[in-house]
């Protein structure tokens, strides 16, 4: 029974866990108080005697089976931000929120291990290219990543296909393979996934 409690209480912290995270795997805090009974937390306890847990987390890793034709979609979050940097870029909203859900799950705070910061998961060289000074601020953030995407889908002739597999692996690899999409699992499943929630978003 203890045993069942257990998973049911790890189970429940996956509920945070909505799309693709990027964080690869939840951090649990696990503790044992004074009467024996395991304590599973996703915050930091008030106790020094616990230990962290990496728990993967299905639906993060790029090469995940969620169905995109189906998972939740998130709504009604960020829609002036969206939409302004839509206006201004001339760039779909129902794109942008497709790339925001891909990337961070609509997670402003969202941080990859390569060191990609906020919604849009902006890594420092773009938020150097388009003055971001708070990559975690949703409408600097949402504008500079939305005016990368302006700027890949003007380099390759509103490709979205190659757009996308440059945001995804980098304009270089792109370049490297011949302005062709880089032969990478992930980054042909980053594409599927992004257009298949742009059609779901409009």
């Amino acid at each position: 029974m203890k045993s069942m409690k257990q998973f049911l209480t790890i189970t429940a912290l996956f509920i945070a866990c909505t799309g693709p995270c990027l964080a690869k795997s939840l951090k649990v805090y696990k503790h044992i108080d004074k009467d024996g009974i395991i304590h599973y937390s996703s915050k930091k306890p008030e106790v020094t005697n616990y230990r962290i847990i990496n728990i993967r987390c299905p639906e993060c890793a790029w090469k995940s089976k969620i169905n995109w034709y189906n998972t939740p979609l998130v709504k009604n979050k960020f829609e002036k931000e969206i939409q302004a940097a839509a206006t201004k870029w001339t760039v779909e909203p129902s794109l942008i929120k497709a790339i925001i859900h891909a990337e961070s799950s609509f997670k402003a705070d969202n941080q990859s291990s390569a060191g990609a910061q906020g919604l849009m998961q902006l890594m420092p060289a773009t938020q150097k290219t388009y003055s971001v000074t708070n990559p975690f601020d949703p409408s600097q953030n949402i504008q500079a990543g939305t005016a990368y995407l302006k700027h890949l889908l003007n380099t390759y002739d509103n490709n979205l296909r190659l757009s996308l597999a440059a945001y995804n692996a980098g304009e270089t690899a792109v370049k490297k393979y011949n302005n062709n999409v880089p032969p990478y699992r992930e980054t042909e499943n980053y594409i599927k996934r992004v257009k298949i929630l742009q059609k779901r978003y409009k």
